[in-house]
């Protein structure tokens, strides 16, 4: 199976599930699971290719994913407002943004996918991290920072399932979000770029999104390939 790889990981790691009075999932329904733009062997997109440098090739998806994880929060964007989301959810918790110094502060919805774009492009675009001439090597630093960005991706694609699934589904969107998701999480395993807690918050769309048979292809011509 395509996913195996990520039902493996996933299960190595279970939450336990609490009762609430949570608002039903509407991205969790049968006729959203099954909707795809890309119909192929996501592994093979992930997968390193032959001859290819890691961090290179790291690098170059993480600027991929942002720019299609922008595209798909700008989508929604007008309907996320302070009064809207004025705490940061993603799947079932409450994300605080910790700054430069560390301190913990609570931060409405726009707040957060500003400062997170804020600091991903300061990563990409940093020479130092992600250098552009052949000379010049990874350094130690980069790793980490690459994790940090794709955290804020996988945080920002959480809050658009949790909170602004309905507008995604009437601007037709969610076949693109859902082979967004998927993609990004695969790569995510398939680096250990993020930790097994985070991904298991997400743990019922994943499964859902694995079981599910995908419809047929949208019309009109799509790439996520990074």
């Amino acid at each position: 199976m395509v996913f195996q790889a990520v039902g493996k990981l996933l299960g190595k790691h279970k939450m336990k599930k609490k009762a609430s009075a949570e608002t039903e999932k509407l991205y969790l329904e049968p006729r959203y699971t099954s909707a795809r733009i890309l119909d192929a062997d996501v592994l093979m997109l992930v997968a390193l290719p032959k001859g290819l440098n890691v961090d290179e090739w790291l690098a170059s998806n993480a600027s991929a994913f942002y720019n299609h994880v922008s595209l798909m929060y700008g989508s929604i964007s007008e309907f996320c407002t302070v009064s809207s989301c004025p705490t940061m959810k993603a799947w079932a918790m409450q994300i605080q943004w910790t700054d430069e110094k560390g301190r913990k502060r609570k931060c409405s919805g726009p707040q957060y996918a500003d400062y997170a774009a804020s600091i991903i492009q300061k990563i990409l675009t940093d020479e130092d991290l992600v250098p552009t001439k052949h000379c010049k090597d990874f350094s130690k630093s980069f790793k980490p920072a690459i994790q940090k960005t794709f955290r804020f991706l996988f945080h920002l694609l959480g809050h658009i399932y949790t909170c602004h699934f309905k507008t995604v589904v009437n601007l037709e969107l969610h076949p693109h979000l859902n082979t967004l998701y998927l993609h990004l999480l695969l790569f995510c395993a398939e680096f250990h770029l993020l930790d097994s807690k985070e991904m298991a918050l997400s743990e019922d769309l994943t499964t859902a999104l694995i079981n599910s048979s995908p419809c047929p292809k949208t019309s009109g011509s799509h790439s996520w390939n990074t």
